[in-house]
């Protein structure tokens, strides 16, 4: 017996991609809007520019830097400063990578922990994430000190000289590792930078082994910061926690103390998050 038709039409599944979003050929970009993101990005970086300087930075004509500025202005991505005829990132940028925070709880969680431990150390308490093999900082509490540490919100760093970025790299497989340092260098910064890797997997393994890491003055001359990584609910670390300001207030004598305040901090972070230590 033939099936009664109907007319209901089958169910679709929602997609997020379409079928062929592994195609990662030509066909699959439009390049006027990934020229506009490679403006975006570079125009981020730089902090702010002429329009002759930003189109040579980026080996385009002015005209054609212009119209992408031009489009994003329109949308608050961008600003243009009359006075000193120069482009910077504007509100409708803040905006969309504000929403970027709000995907997980993370900065939410950690927002009164970093007040509480602001307080308790006198020191300026930060978080931030890999991202790229970089330090991305997505939140800070600044102390009251006159002289302070600064890493506004979107700052990102090279992972070898910054305390948060040695104690999520003591918690990644070495193999992770080299491929990061092979991905962006050891930069030296300072004298003391760790710009060996030998040196540097040498003080990964001090860092896991008693739970926090240390910046002496690795990327700044006389600033330290002491950092400890926060964890997922599988364990992995996800973030790092840390405290950072002029090694004067951060002498060596203060350091377990200090790091301990932190480890406090960042296993509160965890817990906050379900994450926990394996």
């Amino acid at each position: 017996m033939a099936e009664k038709p109907t007319d209901e039409a089958p169910e679709r599944r929602a997609r997020g991609r379409p079928r062929a979003w592994g195609d990662t050929s030509d066909q699959n970009t439009i390049k006027s809007l990934d020229r506009a993101m490679e403006v975006l990005e570079r125009l981020s970086e730089l902090g702010g520019t002429t329009l002759s300087d930003l189109a040579q930075d980026l080996g385009q004509s002015p005209a054609t830097i212009y119209r992408v500025l031009y489009t994003l202005e329109a949308r608050g991505i961008v600003d243009f400063e009359t006075g000193t005829q120069t482009w910077h990132i504007g509100a409708g940028a803040f905006l969309i990578g504000s929403r970027f925070l709000r995907r997980t709880s993370l900065v939410e969680r950690a927002r009164p922990v970093l007040r509480a431990l602001m307080h308790e150390t006198g020191e300026t308490a930060n978080l931030a994430v890999e991202r790229d093999g970089l330090v991305l900082f997505l939140s800070q509490v600044e102390t009251h000190e006159t002289i302070r540490a600064f890493f506004p919100p979107g700052t990102m760093s090279p992972m070898h000289s910054s305390g948060i970025g040695k104690a999520l790299l003591s918690r990644m497989e070495p193999a992770r590792v080299d491929q990061i340092i092979a991905q962006h260098g050891l930069e030296r910064f300072t004298d003391r930078t760790l710009s060996d890797a030998a040196a540097l997997h040498a003080d990964l393994a001090v860092t896991r082994a008693r739970g926090y890491s240390v910046d002496a003055e690795e990327k700044t001359t006389g600033m330290r910061c002491i950092a400890a990584p926060i964890f997922d609910v599988h364990g992995e670390a996800v973030a790092g926690l840390s405290i950072s300001g002029p090694a004067a207030r951060m002498p060596a004598e203060r350091q377990e103390a200090q790091a301990q305040a932190v480890m406090r901090a960042a296993f509160a972070v965890s817990r906050g998050i379900g994450g926990q230590m394996i």
